[in-house]
């Protein structure tokens, strides 16, 4: 997140027409007492369910191509090709998309986002059908990607109205809820499948076209705008230059990119590993729901756990269960164990779902760290903890957008499995090999005993 807020300067305050709040002091006891509170959980309830929604939209294809049976003529290859395109574009999207909300204002822009959802559901909802060609998808997976960026906008803008001894719990109930869409939309994909049949892919883009509009209509109704928040260009012009930013990027792509990943790709993996038990879409669809819920639930345990033991020792021994985990779905590949695989996998979106709490926990952690380094040579302590909040507000918006690139990269290693080898083995293996990476970077920076390394995170 790149936005900060100046409520103690109401000279930099920018009036504007609609709902636009020009005086908001989080960190003032009676102000918040007096409903600020209330405010802040009002917003956080609205921003919460378009956050959800647009989760929900993002990952779509990842049911939707369980519907693409042969009289669409794709192969799996170009299925993983299909869930990949939204991956990107969501990442690529995500750092505009924090942007926006000190440009045009959290409410303005929530409404603008969640009604930009319309558009991929309301052209999947008419387009996809046998006969289209696989160009045509691929543009409709790609403008799904919008949904992608609802979580930055969503989680800059949250930060925003909490005062900071509040902000852990309300971006990771935030960021839960938003997540949690991943596994509703494959349950909408179920339901569709258990009513209508395996011929109707349109009726599960069709469902959230209403959801839509009752988010936009909500955020319009009852989110506000803080005239205070701004963006720092600097900062994330800072960050970029430390060494901490690429390095819990590419931790976060372990986590992260891991669960949003896997949740586009788990029920096309199960469909083509396991093709005589899944030999239709809504046998697959059972079960793909599972791991996306439970990775979603747990996050905020993550984050609970990284305040009691330390971010840095959850993440390390979190990725050391991931890849026990990706181990033992490699080995129920190899043997051709459908209950093992599951349970493997399943386990896989838990880990992941931990981590995204323990990692988001490490950021604020490695400032406030450095910060007391710095008071402790005699600087300006108030001063140091000020930088220190700026620099891990854009460090969490460039580590997002990294993370989400992950999801990208797990589709490309199974697509390129299936073709190699004709399961996803290959793509085991690379897990493995990358969250070993990941455990050893964790220690490495974070846990070995080293000149300058940040204490207590």
């Amino acid at each position: 997140m790149t936005v900060t807020t100046d409520a103690a300067r109401p000279g930099r305050a920018r009036p504007r027409t609609g709902r636009w709040i020009t005086d908001w002091r989080p960190e003032d006891p009676a102000f918040w007492a007096a409903g600020g509170a209330r405010t802040a959980r009002r917003n956080l309830a609205f921003s919460i369910f378009s956050e959800h929604i647009g989760f929900s939209v993002w990952t779509l294809w990842s049911v939707l191509v369980l519907f693409l049976g042969p009289a669409y003529g794709i192969d799996p290859a170009g299925k993983f090709t299909l869930t990949a395109v939204p991956a990107l574009v969501g990442a690529a999207l995500r750092i505009p998309y924090t942007l926006a909300v000190a440009r045009f204002g959290g409410r303005n822009w929530t409404i603008v986002s969640a009604s930009l959802l319309l558009v991929p559901a309301v052209l999947a909802a008419v387009l996809v059908r046998p006969g289209v060609s696989f160009t045509t998808l691929l543009v409709l997976a790609a403008v799904a990607g919008v949904g992608g960026g609802n979580f930055a906008s969503s989680m800059a803008n949250i930060n925003a109205f909490y005062p900071q001894r509040l902000k852990g719990w309300a971006l990771g109930v935030n960021a839960g809820g938003g997540n949690l869409g991943v596994a509703v939309v494959q349950l909408a994909g179920l339901l569709v499948l258990a009513t209508a049949g395996k011929d109707h892919p349109a009726l599960v883009a069709g469902v959230y076209i209403p959801l839509i509009v009752l988010a936009a209509l909500g955020s319009a109704l009852y989110m506000d705008n803080l005239a205070h928040v701004r963006n720092d260009g600097r900062a994330m012009r800072d960050v970029c230059r430390d060494a901490h930013t690429w390095t819990m990027s590419v931790l976060y792509i372990g986590t992260f990119g891991s669960f949003i990943g896997f949740g586009f790709a788990f029920g096309q993996v199960l469909q083509v590993q396991f093709a005589a038990d899944f030999d239709t879409p809504v046998k697959a669809a059972y079960l793909t729901f599972l791991g996306p819920a439970l990775g979603s639930l747990v996050r905020p345990a993550g984050g609970w756990l990284a305040d009691r033991l330390g971010g840095a020792r959850v993440t390390f021994w979190t990725f050391a269960a991931m890849a026990a985990a990706a181990g033992l779905v490699l080995a129920a590949s190899l043997r051709g164990s459908l209950p093992l695989f599951l349970t493997a996998f399943v386990l896989l979106f838990v880990f992941s779902g931990v981590g995204n709490g323990s990692t988001y926990k490490m950021i604020p952690a490695i400032f406030r760290a450095k910060a007391r380094t710095g008071a402790a040579g005699g600087g300006d302590q108030d001063a140091a903890e000020h930088e220190a909040r700026r620099l891990a507000g854009a460090l969490i918006g460039i580590a997002g957008a990294v993370g989400a690139f992950g999801g990208v990269l797990v589709n490309i290693a199974f697509r390129q499995s299936f073709l190699t080898y004709g399961t996803g083995d290959g793509a085991y293996v690379a897990f493995i090999a990358f969250y070993a990476v990941c455990c050893a970077l964790t220690w490495l920076v974070y846990l070995r005993n080293r000149p300058g390394r940040p204490a207590g995170v």
